[in-house]
């Protein structure tokens, strides 16, 4: 029998005797009692926020993934989620930030503009289908053609095809950091930056701020986004009087990656500040509103919002605010699994692991690779596994056994 992984907890535990604390160092340090730290530890209480978990790699000095124990693999192709291309696409992002990389890549024709866009329209359908596998399979040979591409472009070229690369280096980012290759999420927004300075464009910079605002928030590196949201918002504002969509869309996409770096910083206020005026954005743009890959939109919106309480500790809000989302209106089964994983996390907060089991594996039916390699969702499942308190026991033991819970 393949041997189980070690808990949160666990990992938890291993990083405080590193360190030669005990738990009541640790307890003080995150001002919680040592019944906490205990229950933590042993996983009698689930770790079900990445605030706290944020909190506890900070003062235990590691990185967020050395408690999550990311990357992780799974048996199967499909379920690996795009972690055998992995190698293929840090050659890509390597040769894609290195001067002189297109020199480095074989091309046998000169990639076109016309077809490097169908293909990269393609390749996001994927990302928002949280098809990974499948990105993997394409994603490493697009990124190289767009290294040739942006190497040769000239005159009104420059910006297309740099903002095809922004986009390609999203979706690398996006991959890296579900996965838990954090390092690699870092060289895909690097490029974008450059991108987005080769083309001239405050559109093209505040899409790649965006983005590494979602970098640092991955990594737990929560000051550095809420200084960056607040930055990108700054540059972005003297823009907004052209009432221009992209930018009016990017502005309340910023508001939401800052409302999400506040409640994880456990600021309800600020949090719900910029709640309100993504809120006030959204009202204005398309139901379906998708720039630059955010999905900013109404429904999205409110997803946020679910979030947010969730962060913030706050488990009614979290329930009272998934009954208003009208989730399937939203055109991402990435986005959709998140909501259910938000809101399975909020109903077992709440005491209720009926309707936190048939959450989950809902999630788990519209977008398995995405939940499978979330930390807040294992240790959801392996918190339900735990209890008899449902009647989805034999699905979330099944579900559990393909994450290699045990």
């Amino acid at each position: 029998m393949m041997k189980a992984e070690l808990t949160t907890g666990q990992r938890v535990a291993r990083a405080r005797r590193r360190i030669g604390w005990d738990q009541g160092q640790l307890a003080a340090a995150v001002d919680r009692s040592v019944s906490w730290v205990s229950k933590i530890e042993t996983g009698r209480l689930p770790l079900d926020r990445m605030s706290v978990l944020g909190q506890l790699a900070e003062v235990l000095g590691v990185e967020v993934t050395e408690l999550t124990g990311q990357p992780y693999r799974h048996d199967t192709a499909e379920l690996d989620s795009g972690h055998a291309s992995v190698p293929g696409l840090r050659l890509a992002l390597q040769q894609a930030t290195m001067p002189g990389g297109a020199g480095m890549i074989a091309a046998a024709t000169l990639p076109t503009l016309s077809d490097l866009t169908l293909r990269v329209e393609a390749a996001e359908k994927l990302r928002q289908d949280a098809k990974f596998t499948a990105l993997g399979d394409v994603l490493p040979q697009i990124l190289r053609d767009l290294v040739v591409l942006c190497d040769v472009a000239g005159g009104t070229d420059v910006p297309r095809a740099e903002g095809l690369m922004l986009r390609a280096s999203h979706m690398a980012r996006v991959s890296s950091n579900l996965l838990g290759h954090h390092d690699l999420g870092w060289s895909a927004v690097q490029r974008e930056l450059v991108a987005a300075e080769r083309a001239e464009s405050p559109v093209l910079r505040a899409a790649a701020r965006w983005d590494l605002c979602g970098v640092w928030l991955h990594a737990g590196e929560l000051g550095a986004a809420r200084d960056m949201a607040r930055k990108a918002l700054d540059d972005l504002e003297p823009h907004m009087a052209a009432s221009n969509e992209t930018v009016r869309a990017l502005w309340g996409a910023m508001h939401l990656r800052a409302a999400v770096a506040w409640s994880r910083l456990w600021d309800r206020s600020e949090a719900e500040t910029h709640l309100t005026e993504a809120r006030r954005i959204a009202a204005d743009v398309s139901e379906d509103g998708n720039v630059f890959q955010t999905q900013f939109n109404a429904v999205n919106t409110e997803i946020h919002s679910v979030e947010v309480s969730l962060e913030l500790g706050r488990p009614r809000d979290v329930l009272s605010r998934a009954d208003l989302v009208a989730v399937e209106r939203i055109a991402s089964g990435e986005r959709q699994s998140h909501f259910w994983v938000c809101s399975a996390v909020g109903q077992m907060m709440n005491g209720k692991p009926e309707s936190a089991a048939e959450a989950i594996l809902k999630a788990d039916r519209i977008a398995p690779q995405h939940v499978r390699n979330r930390p807040i969702a294992r240790n959801l499942v392996a918190d339900l596994r735990s209890t008899d308190r449902h009647s989805n026991a034999a699905e979330i033991r099944r579900l559990a056994a393909s994450m290699k819970l045990g």
